[in-house]
């Protein structure tokens, strides 16, 4: 039986499932928390936020562990995913309709190749419109919610490795390793207009935080039966 001290601190690694928030994942860790401890308000925050679209690595910290969160989200990344290429949404993924379409014809496998390396080394990227990004201290998401138009500054971000694991057009299969803050959905975004079209991003998991693996993870109904005598 493991033996678990939350309000000392834990380090939890959690399989995000497709369609919860982060903090679904961080409610239901906690809730588990509570039980357990029988404390109330005990801490536990999650070091990275996942979108609701996506799965994978999500770093859950309870109690004392919680002061190292900033330390966990600093460490690099590792995303595979598809991009879907000759049309763009609001969004940059499946969250929002299909805005404008494109023809692909004429897109070549070798050039998709060439681009890809494009987005090596470090880069300037402009976060989603509809991201937690905090503008004059309200999230962008808000302001996109709300209609109106802002100005979201880039930033330099960097692409450790770029690896398309599979190329059949309309879709590209990738594994990205990059540094802290990058925006997949932006990158699928810059993807498509690096090719003069358009592209979003379909799917995309997170496999590595730092030297943490996905493979080593629970999803939130296994690490409940892992506490549930507890």
């Amino acid at each position: 039986m493991p033996n678990f001290d939350f309000q000392k601190g834990e380090l939890i690694l959690i399989d995000k499932p497709y369609q919860w928030t982060s903090f679904d994942a961080v409610r239901s860790v906690k809730g588990q928390a509570k039980r357990i401890t029988g404390i109330k308000r005990i801490k536990v925050g999650h070091a990275g936020t996942l979108d609701p679209l996506a799965t994978g690595l999500l770093l859950i910290c309870t109690g004392k562990k919680t002061k190292e969160i900033e330390k966990f989200q600093a460490q690099e990344k590792e995303y595979t995913g598809t991009f879907f290429l000759g049309a763009t949404t609001p969004c940059f993924d499946l969250e929002k309709e299909i805005d404008h379409r494109f023809d692909i014809s004429a897109i070549s496998e070798e050039q998709v190749q060439n681009t890809a390396q494009q987005f090596l080394g470090e880069i300037e990227q402009t976060p989603p419109i509809y991201s937690a990004v905090k503008i004059d201290g309200k999230r962008a998401y808000d302001y996109a919610r709300d209609d109106q138009e802002v100005e979201i500054k880039s930033k330099k971000i960097t692409i450790y490795e770029f690896e398309l694991t599979r190329i059949a057009i309309p879709e590209i299969d990738f594994r990205i390793r990059c540094s802290k803050g990058t925006y997949i959905r932006s990158i699928a975004r810059d993807f498509g207009l690096a090719l003069n079209n358009g592209a979003h991003l379909i799917a995309l998991r997170r496999t590595k935080i730092g030297d943490f693996n996905v493979e080593d993870a629970l999803s939130p109904d296994e690490f409940k039966e892992l506490v549930k005598d507890l």
